[in-house]
């Protein structure tokens, strides 16, 4: 991503601005946030709310997101809804930014936080239309152009963002990764203890699992086995994101030590995908990603659907039915979404049928987010006790559940 804000400018007018997809569509409208020029992955994200939480969450780090709610802006900014210590999305898409915040817990505006923080986006762009047009054609790159930037020639532009790096290839955990190990203390008494490998967290996670008596050491994404032994780990978690996880190799490498080693492991998003190639499963690009909080997945170790808070682009290429070999147990997908039979979670069990890993494509800390999945954080203090359900040869659980 190159951004060079300027001054503010009052969101009311704004400067011109255009928005120049890879393809040579454009799009109109007027400067929101900084001003100025940035280049990046258009993606787009359904959610009606949570734009602190989005914005906020390191997986979207070189990505340009468009809202495909039309009214944005309206809660404001605050101090406590953060999931990391920065915005870390490369460019902002909206259709009618709300002129002031109205929320008694808002400190400033939206626009306000953009500007400070050198976000350049874009207001008034039709963005049915271009969420339309990224479902057909797939996630591209695009560029936003605002003030003196806007006024070149669209070849010019449309240069500018075909020379900026793909997603497929990018290796951006280890950017958005905690450089210094920090720990989350348990609340209350301390049950357990795990070592939780950053490759772009957020912050709820750690929290989630705090609130259920875990004491969480949030390692950097380099962390080696060695560092995590140092930790007194009971369970190791990988969390969700950016990136193509093809690239991974050294977080792939470190997460086979940890299932030969036999120690309980939970993922999430990334974490999943890095499951998915450590057993064996490829890993491939979506057509234009899942982001948003309204998606339906089955669990189908439960039978239940839950609503659920996605943000990827990449998948697990796994076989949705049966079981598969490993070399550290038997892995079968877990849950699927029932959009489009995408491969939303993994479990392996040992040879008697036990759990010891398990991961989920989507987000359970749900920030923001329905809290359908929740138990997912129950369930791995389950197989940190060593208390996750067995299985019968034909896939039921033996304690008599669904």
């Amino acid at each position: 991503m190159s951004s060079t804000p300027t001054a503010k400018v009052d969101h009311r007018a704004g400067s011109p601005a255009v928005l120049v997809l890879e393809d040579g569509r454009t799009f109109t409208g007027r400067s929101y946030g900084a001003e100025g020029v940035t280049v990046g992955e258009a993606v787009f994200s359904t959610g009606m709310t949570g734009y602190q939480e989005t914005l906020t969450d390191p997986s979207y780090r070189r990505q340009v997101v468009v809202m495909t709610s039309p009214h944005v802006g309206n809660t404001g900014w605050n101090d406590e809804d953060d999931e990391s210590g920065r915005i870390w999305v490369a460019g902002y898409v909206v259709r009618d930014p709300s002129l002031r915040p109205s929320n008694w817990r808002s400190t400033r505006s939206l626009d306000e936080e953009l500007t400070a923080q050198g976000v350049v986006g874009i207001r008034g762009v039709d963005t049915r239309a271009l969420t339309r047009h990224l479902r057909e054609r797939g996630a591209m790159r695009v560029g936003i152009f605002s003030g003196e930037a806007a006024q070149a020639p669209t070849a010019e532009l449309v240069d500018q963002v075909t020379s900026a790096p793909q997603m497929a290839g990018a290796a951006l955990a280890e950017e958005v990764s905690t450089q210094a190990s920090y720990i989350v203390p348990a609340v209350g008494e301390k049950r357990h203890t795990v070592a939780a490998i950053d490759l772009g967290i957020k912050s709820m996670t750690p929290n989630q699992m705090a609130a259920r008596g875990i004491e969480v050491h949030v390692l950097p994404a380099t962390a080696t086995i060695e560092q995590i032994e140092a930790t007194g780990a009971d369970g190791v978690f990988f969390s969700n994101g950016p990136g193509d996880p093809s690239t991974a190799e050294p977080q792939i490498a470190l997460l086979r030590t940890v299932l030969e080693r036999g120690i309980p492991f939970f993922g999430i998003c990334f974490g999943n995908q890095l499951l998915g190639r450590a057993l064996g499963f490829g890993t491939f690009k979506l057509k234009y990603g899942h982001r948003g909080i309204n998606q339906p997945v089955m669990d189908r170790t439960t039978g239940k659907v839950e609503v659920t808070a996605h943000n990827h682009g990449f998948a697990v290429d796994a076989p949705l039915e049966g079981d598969t070999a490993t070399p550290y147990g038997s892995a079968r997908v877990s849950h699927v979404c029932l959009n489009d039979d995408v491969v939303e979670g993994l479990e392996l069990r040992d040879a008697a049928g036990a759990l010891t890993a398990f991961s989920v494509q989507y987000h359970p800390e749900a920030a923001a987010g329905p809290h359908d999945a929740a138990y997912l954080f129950d369930r791995f203090v389950d197989l940190l006790q060593g208390a996750a359900p067995a299985m019968t040869a034909d896939g039921a659980r033996t304690d008599g559940a669904l």
